[in-house]
């Protein structure tokens, strides 16, 4: 079915990719500002929050898409 004796990867296993990057932090730190300001902001007026997580994943998808630098990222 696949031939793994000749299988040549994207990204070779000698390339050292960084984790944690400047971009995953700003964009991290921004959206924690944005939606936990607006969870406090909801849960004052109406008295109840709702979880932050999964729209927040959301954005970051749509905010690195653009910003991705190798076919590893988003």
């Amino acid at each position: 079915m696949y031939d793994r004796e000749n299988f040549k990867s994207f990204i070779p296993t000698e390339t050292n990719l960084s984790e944690l990057t400047l971009k995953a932090i700003v964009v991290g730190a921004l959206l924690a500002i944005i939606l936990g300001s607006a969870n406090a902001y909801f849960g004052l007026y109406a008295g109840m929050t709702v979880s932050a997580a999964i729209p927040g994943a959301v954005m970051a998808f749509a905010l690195l898409k653009p910003l991705k630098g190798t076919i590893l990222e988003v």
